[in-house]
């Protein structure tokens, strides 16, 4: 196992410095970035060619934006939750529920009028598109996660407001897009992994909630949710190569879990975010050869 006190520091750090989610944000960009130079002489994708679904328009500091919210069954659907559960996982702001969406390039067009604009494609799971087809809420979820993705991607500032073009399926021309081959096995809740069993009386740690998703092909990234908490202070975090080990102050949580995968202990990195009351840890992953 690593030695925690690697880690400890860096928990204090970035919960003194009052920017939590900038610091984390900057610090997957550059782990991707290193890991996508290293992976450029063994490319692990796959081409799909995304279906129509529909268009919204927007606009941005540069004027129009078109979304063309399309579909494919080859990118993985979300967790398989009800709207209510859905419903009450947000209003508690946890972050477990995810949607894969592959984000496409921008790509100019004219509108209507035929002005200038510019045009995405994003991409979901076609069963998802299909339940998304009768669902309100949902059909706003992705609209909102999609916008919030390409603000991210991109650095943009898209308008909230948007509103759904009738009888125009999409903007343009839909393009092919690359997305991650899935060489290795894709984690995104826990609940189906090991956790080493140890008896605990009733008045014990609490187990965490722990959320867990490959970044990239390389990198692992993880959410533990830590509502009893408001810093770091006490934290200690050990990671191995294949195992994650999390106590709490005052013996308030203990998590022991077993990660199917070879991580790089020594590269760890990991952030306490005051608002969301998380402790986010992001693991690059050794290669099968190493």
């Amino acid at each position: 196992m690593a030695d925690s006190k690697l880690l400890v520091p860096e928990l204090s750090e970035a919960e003194k410095m009052g920017a939590e989610t900038m610091r984390f944000e900057e610090l997957l960009r550059q782990a991707s970035k290193e890991l996508q130079q290293a992976q450029t002489s063994r490319p692990e994708s796959t081409q799909i060619q995304p279906q129509p679904g529909f268009c919204i328009k927007t606009n941005s500091s540069e004027g129009k934006v078109f979304i063309n919210i399309c579909h494919s069954p080859s990118i993985p659907p979300p967790a398989d939750v009800t709207e209510d559960e859905l419903l009450q996982m947000l209003e508690e702001d946890q972050a477990g529920f995810r949607i894969p969406m592959s984000l496409g390039e921008p790509h100019a067009e004219l509108d209507a009028k035929g002005q200038g604009c510019t045009a995405y494609d994003v991409a979901v799971n076609s069963d998802f598109y299909r339940r998304m087809q009768n669902s309100d809420f949902l059909r706003e979820l992705v609209v909102t996660i999609a916008r919030e993705g390409l603000e991210d991607k991109y650095s943009l500032q898209l308008n909230p407001e948007w509103r759904m073009l009738k009888n125009r399926p999409f903007l343009g021309s839909i393009s092919q897009q690359n997305i991650r081959s899935q060489q290795r096995p894709r984690i995104q809740e826990l609940g189906n992994l090991y956790t080493p069993e140890s008896p605990r009386p009733e008045e014990g740690p609490e187990k965490p909630h722990l959320n867990l998703w490959l970044e990239a092909p390389d990198l692992l990234l993880a959410e533990i949710d830590l509502p009893k908490l408001d810093g770091a202070l006490g934290l200690s975090l050990e990671i191995g190569e294949n195992r994650v080990v999390l106590g709490g102050p005052q013996q308030l949580y203990h998590l022991d879990a077993y990660i199917p995968l070879r991580i790089n202990s020594e590269e760890s990195k990991a952030a306490f975010h005051r608002k969301r009351k998380q402790l986010m840890v992001a693991m690059p992953l050794l290669s099968v050869s190493s």
